[in-house]
């Protein structure tokens, strides 16, 4: 099998366990959400944000570099592989213990179910970062499909096993709230085991100390992990704002919760949880674009070619055309979209003024500007000069602690939301103004009106339609209004030129 074929089938099988996971996790969404209500969910979402702050520390980057040093010389897979088994090994024990030494000292978690619930969450972690470690392996091996097997099937064990627990324990939420925990474990767990049984076919798996290895890994990880650990608390500090500065439900009788305030810290971020997995989702389109056209990029910078502006253009108007119609579309179809991967409880006006469609609607201003941050970001590496990334992102941690800080006593959700806009905003503003210094020239905003208008009126189209199938069925209202504004935009965009044929073949790399 020739090399070509070997990247292409590893990059689809790539993709194509992002779709069925993507699925799968909507799956959980939805009955995770269901089952334990915004307070619960924003607890369950509460767990997760709080260890990822220290499983960072245990990730670090070491994954990047363990990949480039196999790379480098595969006879010494075995040795590289087991020194980063150790050395991940003992970050992890390091940073999951200070975790839960962490969540039982602080008063404001004193009380309610996320003590417990972290201590569960640790050893999914932990056979995350140990999965993470042996599937480099098959990385370099290009054998990623036999890691997205793994994946998906550790997927739909945690789904079994939710099903299991929502059943089992329906009257019991509070038990069921672990439950939910252990079906990760589980999960985590299989992922671990098929991915070590497809690992051992192309090398032994044992620790290795090597102390001045660990060492040189270490000290090579330490600025991308730094970039990692900054990224992290930009991505994830409103939800453990949220937690010091709002009151948390008590839990009542019956396992019902209860809040004095008429903001509490746990249904403010489950409502915004829901949100999140959303973007969370969406925003690795643009990751998958730019990893395909950075190639490209890095050698017309080398090159010093004047079709470097032409690449920029086209990726600039790509971006734009794909997440301007999810804007505009979410936007509009918020509440069905909420109801179909959560409960109807999540919706504004039914139990919350204020529901996650809002948070939806706002946090769709993020993920534009992220998809368009991404251009900017991959510029700035293909430059060299990725250590301005480290400076926004310090600059865009500040932003958003001060306006967390500032906006959430207040609005609770919808400050946090807008704060994250914010933030995305600002680092478009310097990572554009970086990339135009450096290379000398703006983009034409030209197209940009004309995938708008096209946005514009696939979303009149829409909304005019959601009015007169507002009595439908949820699910019917999205299966109709979603491919209808879809077709509409493809056939807007290429009947206004937004969109051309040579764009794409540049895309593609045809040249």
């Amino acid at each position: 099998m020739s090399i070509a074929r070997k990247i292409l089938e590893n990059t689809f099988a790539q993709i194509l366990g992002k779709l069925v996971t993507a699925a799968l996790s909507m799956v959980i969404l939805k009955i995770i959400s269901g089952y334990l209500g915004a307070s619960g969910y924003g607890d369950y979402t509460t767990v997760y944000q709080f260890l990822a702050f220290f499983g960072i520390i245990a990730d670090f980057g070491i994954y990047t570099i363990t990949v480039k040093e196999m790379s480098r010389d595969q006879t010494r897979i075995p040795v590289i592989l087991g020194n980063v088994m150790g050395l991940r090994t003992l970050l992890a024990i390091f940073a999951m213990g200070l975790a839960v030494i962490a969540v039982y000292l602080l008063p404001t978690y004193h009380g309610t179910l996320i003590p417990m619930g972290v201590l569960i969450a640790t050893i999914a972690i932990f056979f995350t970062l140990l999965n993470g470690t042996i599937s480099s392996v098959l990385q370099v091996h290009l054998r990623m499909q036999e890691a997205t097997v793994s994946l998906v099937l550790g997927k739909v064990a945690s789904v079994i096993y939710m099903l299991w627990a929502v059943h089992v324990f329906a009257k019991d939420p509070t038990m069921g709230f672990y439950q939910l925990l252990w079906s990760g474990v589980v999960g985590n767990a299989v992922n671990y085991a098929i991915t070590h049984y497809y690992v051992r076919r192309y090398c032994p798996i044992r620790y290795v100390f090597d102390f001045k290895f660990w060492w040189k890994v270490f000290i090579t990880a330490l600025p991308y992990g730094i970039a990692l650990i900054l990224s992290t608390v930009y991505f994830r500090l409103n939800i453990l704002v949220m937690t010091f500065v709002l009151p948390h439900s008590q839990i009542l009788a019956g396992g019902k919760a209860a809040c004095a305030s008429v903001l509490c810290s746990d249904t403010e971020i489950g409502l915004l949880g829901v949100a999140m997995r959303m973007l969370e989702m969406l925003v690795v389109i643009p990751i998958y674009f730019m990893n395909s056209v950075l190639p490209i990029m890095t050698r017309y910078l080398e090159e010093k070619s004047q079709k470097i502006r032409q690449l920029m253009q086209y990726s600039f108007d790509f971006l734009v055309a794909t997440s301007l119609p999810i804007l505009v579309g979410s936007f509009i179809l918020a509440k069905p979209i909420i109801r179909f991967i959560s409960d109807p409880q999540f919706v504004s006006g039914n139990t919350y003024e204020y529901g996650a469609d809002v948070a939806v609607k706002i946090l769709m201003f993020a993920m534009l500007f992220s998809f368009v941050n991404s251009l900017f970001g991959f510029t700035l590496v293909a430059l060299n000069k990725q250590v301005h990334l480290l400076y926004i992102n310090i600059v865009a941690v500040i932003q958003n602690l001060i306006g967390n800080l500032i906006f959430i006593p207040h609005w609770g959700f919808r400050g946090a939301a807008w704060v994250s806009v914010g933030s995305e905003l600002i680092i478009l503003a310097y990572t554009y103004w970086k990339v135009h210094s450096t290379l000398g020239f703006h983009l034409s905003s030209k197209t940009f009106f004309r995938i708008l208008f096209s946005a514009l009126l696939m979303g009149a189209v829409v909304a005019i339609g959601f009015v007169a199938m507002k009595n439908v069925w949820y699910v019917w209202q999205l299966a109709v209004l979603v491919p209808l504004g879809a077709a509409l935009y493809v056939v807007m965009i290429f009947k206004s030129k937004a969109v051309t044929s040579e764009m794409i073949a540049l895309l593609k790399n045809k040249a």
